[in-house]
């Protein structure tokens, strides 16, 4: 496809990847009238979160496999349907089981385009053309995963619109952009009638992932880190996942290729995917509820206040893309990237609930150059080591991995902020002469509730609670840095596939 027509059908990629996105950060901010609304428990809170990412993570790899072995163009169609279906759904719902089981549908959507959105991609243009427009593509992702919560604020702020448009605020971008894909986009159907999917690995993968991130969803809230409960899950993760890989390594087309993931290039781009992963997901989330509690910002005002972490990311990814296919050369990019990347999250270790606003927005928009610099091009590099015929496995598996990194990140910082705003309540309650309760305080939420000075103690704790939860993101984010450092100076192709590979292979 030639640069006009590449653009066309990228416009409607873009926009199913919008709405994709979109969706899965859209209603953080609604959740708990949501969640208000419907009668349910703090549980149930946490499982419509839980749900979408389980998932969607879980099936990313399954989709990329997919993708190798059916019309990717077919796919895609029908995985717009799966994600229109969910939204529906979980608009219309009128308790949290079901409002569960739809988000749980609408992540297998949201994995399946966030994978086959990449990889129709990588089908159209070569690995060095593709650099601007992998631009473009972390331009709409940093758009939508940090506009979400802006976006979700003023829908749950307007009486007239309410918590449902959450879900429905997606679905005109789907129908346009299932539109514009019917009639510009148009590939080489390639058909492998002889070969068969991976179901039993697919299912021990999806199994031994579900299981993990289960618990490190649960672990120090249901139970302990040391509890039978933990031990039970975690080792039973290792059999499945560790069944998985032994399934992996003997049938002729695995899920995730051992062959691929255990080469150099590939294992140290998905290594440094897992701390673009985090950064990309725990920032938003965190930086979010800093702003609200901490601060004592409007959902709206605090969407407004992350700003400058999207205008990071949309700048850079979109400068970055350019460079990298002007020159060739991705890794230069790479490793500035996740070097600013550890920069600004030690930026961020420093705020408290007194800092300047001007140097959060300079942390943040550290970060955000950081992540569009890194991010797309990490998949690229990955990309450029494959053939034609394993590019949807090998950008299924660079996904997987960093969404697996993402939700981890989240969970785990999450638990760390939860024990540190615990602490930081009970010795501030106790120099006020107030004695915790046994919840510790940590989980209260409604400020507005309290009284003045507990609220001053419950905003103080959390606002300073924060910087540590993004000092040990500089140091796993350090650790991607130390991967790029070791990545292959390697010249991007001009040609979609590898030389003396066909389609016919």
């Amino acid at each position: 496809m030639d640069h006009k027509h590449v653009l066309r059908a990228l416009s409607g990629l873009l926009t199913v990847l919008f709405a994709a996105m979109l969706s899965s950060t859209v209603v953080s901010v609604a959740l708990p009238q949501i969640i208000g609304s419907l009668n349910g428990t703090q549980s149930q809170y946490t499982w419509v979160v839980t749900a979408t990412l389980l998932a969607s993570t879980a099936s990313t790899p399954i989709w990329g496999k997919l993708a190798d072995l059916f019309s990717k163009k077919l796919l895609l169609q029908t995985s717009i349907t799966i994600f229109v279906v969910g939204s529906l759904g979980a608009g219309f719902s009128q308790n949290t089981s079901q409002l569960i089981g739809f988000r749980a549908v609408q992540g297998l959507g949201m994995g399946a385009l966030q994978v086959l959105v990449q990889v129709v991609i990588a089908a159209m243009v070569s690995p060095r053309e593709r650099g601007r427009y992998n631009g473009y593509l972390g331009a709409v992702m940093a758009v939508s995963t940090v506009g979400g919560p802006l976006l979700g604020g003023a829908i749950t702020d307007v009486s007239w619109l309410g918590w449902r448009w959450c879900f429905f605020i997606a679905l005109p971008f789907t129908v346009v952009a299932s539109f514009i894909l019917s009639r510009t986009l148009h590939l080489q159907d390639v058909r492998r009638p002889e070969t068969k999917v991976d179901y039993w690995g697919a299912s021990l993968i999806a199994a031994g992932v579900s299981l993990l991130l289960l618990w490190v969803t649960f672990v120090d809230n249901s139970f302990a880190w040391l509890s039978w409960q933990s031990a039970t899950m975690v080792v039973g993760a290792v059999v499945l996942l560790g069944a998985a890989l032994w399934v992996e390594s003997r049938v002729d087309e695995p899920v995730i290729p051992l062959h691929i993931i255990t080469r150099r290039d590939p294992a140290l781009a998905i290594t440094a995917s897992l701390a673009v992963g985090m950064a990309m997901f725990g920032g938003a989330v965190f930086l979010g509820q800093y702003f609200q509690i901490g601060r004592g910002y409007s959902p709206t005002q605090a969407g407004l206040l992350t700003m400058p972490l999207m205008a990071g990311v949309l700048v850079s990814s979109t400068v970055a893309g350019r460079i990298v296919s002007k020159t060739g050369k991705p890794k230069p990019v790479v490793l500035i990237g996740v070097v600013v990347l550890v920069l600004g999250f030690l930026g961020l270790s420093t705020i408290g609930h007194e800092t300047s606003l001007v140097a959060v927005s300079a942390g943040m928009a550290t970060v955000g150059v950081g992540v569009g610099m890194s991010m797309q091009n990490l998949v690229l590099i990955l990309q450029n080591s494959v053939p034609l015929k394993e590019l949807g496995a090998a950008s299924g598996a660079i996904t997987f991995f960093r969404s697996l990194g993402g939700t981890i990140g989240v969970s785990v910082l999450g638990a760390v902020l939860a024990n540190t705003v615990s602490t930081k309540i009970t010795e501030g309650l106790a120099e006020l002469g107030i004695k915790a309760g046994s919840g510790g305080g940590g989980s209260t939420l409604n400020i507005k509730a309290l009284p003045a000075p507990v609220q001053e103690v419950v905003r103080t704790s959390y606002g300073d609670a924060t910087g540590h939860i993004f000092l040990i993101s500089a140091i796993i984010a350090a650790v991607g840095a130390v991967a790029a450092l070791f990545l292959s100076p390697v010249t991007l192709r001009d040609s979609v596939d590898l030389p003396g590979q066909s389609t016919d292979d």
